[in-house]
C-alpha cells in the first residue's frame, strides 16, 4: 500500500512482482529463517525477475518476458527476502536523471521540482518516500551513490565482482569500470545486513565466478565509533 501511495506521487514503480503472497506462505512453512526473512525488497528495473520484463527504459525490450530469476533474486529469496516491485530508471541507465519514454519521469519525494538522481532513481525515490525499506540498485559511475545522495539515503557500490551480476539486461557500459549491483536503504546497518545475506554459499554456488568470501563484520566495525 505504501509503495502505491509513493508511486502515485513520484512515479517510481514500473511493475509489481506477482507471487509475493505465495512466497510469504512458503517461507512461513520453512524451518530455517533466512537473514532477510519476510523483508519486502524493491528491485531496479534491469534485474531479471521470472515472468517480468527488464526494459532498461527501452521500447525494444518490452516484449521480452524473462524466463528465469537472476542469481541475485534467487539468493534474496533463499534468504527469505520478498522482491515485490521493480523500479524506474533512465533510458539505457547511463544518465544521472531518472526518465524514459515508457514509464516517464520519476520525481524526488522531498521536492517534486527536483530529480531523484540516477540511474537507480526509482529505488531512491521509493525508499526515501517510505515505500520500501531495502532495495537493490546498480552502479557503474554513480548510479547507486547519486540517488542515495539526492534522496538522503545510504547506498553501497561493492567491489567489482563481489556480487553476481548475470541476469541483468545489457546496457552500454564503460568496460574499464565494473558495474556492480548493491543495496540501498535508510541506514548503514541495513546495507550491512543485505551484504551479509547476499555473500552466502547459495550465491557462491550459483555463480562460481564470484570469490567465495563471506561478509566480514569486523572490517565494517573497525572504523565505527566506540
Amino acid at each position: 500500500g505504501e509503495a502505491l501511495e509513493v508511486n502515485r506521487e513520484v512515479n517510481c514503480v514500473t511493475d509489481f512482482i506477482h507471487g509475493c503472497k505465495d512466497q510469504l506462505q512458503k517461507l512461513k512453512k520453512q524451518k530455517e529463517k533466512g537473514l532477510l526473512y519476510g523483508i519486502p525488497i524493491s528491485i531496479k528495473d534491469h534485474i531479471n525477475c521470472k515472468g517480468h520484463i527488464s526494459s532498461g527504459g527501452m521500447v525494444k525490450f518490452l516484449g521480452q518476458v524473462k524466463e528465469e530469476d537472476s542469481v541475485i533474486i534467487q539468493v534474496l529469496k533463499h534468504q527469505g527476502g520478498i522482491p515485490f516491485v521493480k523500479t524506474n530508471i533512465p533510458q539505457t541507465m547511463i544518465n544521472y536523471d531518472c526518465s524514459n519514454p515508457i514509464f516517464g519521469q520519476t520525481l524526488n519525494p522531498f521536492n517534486p521540482q527536483k530529480s531523484p538522481g540516477g540511474s537507480s532513481g526509482g529505488e531512491g525515490a521509493l525508499i526515501a518516500g517510505g515505500g520500501s525499506i531495502l532495495g537493490i540498485g546498480s552502479d557503474v559511475a554513480g548510479s547507486i551513490r547519486l540517488p542515495s545522495s539526492f534522496c538522503g539515503l545510504c547506498g553501497l557500490k561493492p567491489t567489482g565482482n563481489r556480487i553476481s551480476s548475470p541476469g541483468c539486461s545489457d546496457s552500454p557500459s564503460v568496460l574499464t569500470v565494473t558495474g556492480m549491483l548493491g543495496p540501498m536503504a535508510r541506514d548503514v546497518d541495513s546495507l550491512a545486513l543485505c551484504m551479509k545475506a547476499l555473500l552466502c554459499q547459495e550465491m557462491f554456488q550459483l555463480d562460481p565466478t564470484v570469490p567465495p568470501i563471506p561478509f566480514d563484520e569486523e572490517v565494517r566495525l573497525r572504523g565505527a565509533p566506540i
